[in-house]
């Protein structure tokens, strides 16, 4: 599983999913899948502009944690 910590940045600068979205040119649904965790899939170009956003590194944005499901199979 992909956590997203889009959330935890915006509240760190207090910013809205509109202010994402105007602020990185991204489509709102785009910026509000990120935020509630139900995206699927995800360009390059809107990882570069989350980055860019909030100063971080890919890692800072999203974690992998192996699912406990997977790993007993």
């Amino acid at each position: 599983m992909v956590r997203c910590h889009l959330s935890t940045l915006m509240g760190r600068d207090k910013l809205r999913i509109s202010d994402v979205s105007r602020l990185t040119g991204l489509n709102r649904s785009t910026v509000s899948a990120l935020y509630k965790e139900t995206a699927t899939r995800l360009d390059l170009a809107a990882i570069d502009a989350l980055c860019r956003l909030f100063h971080c590194q890919v890692g800072e944005l999203f974690e992998y944690l192996p699912d406990a499901d997977r790993s007993a199979a």
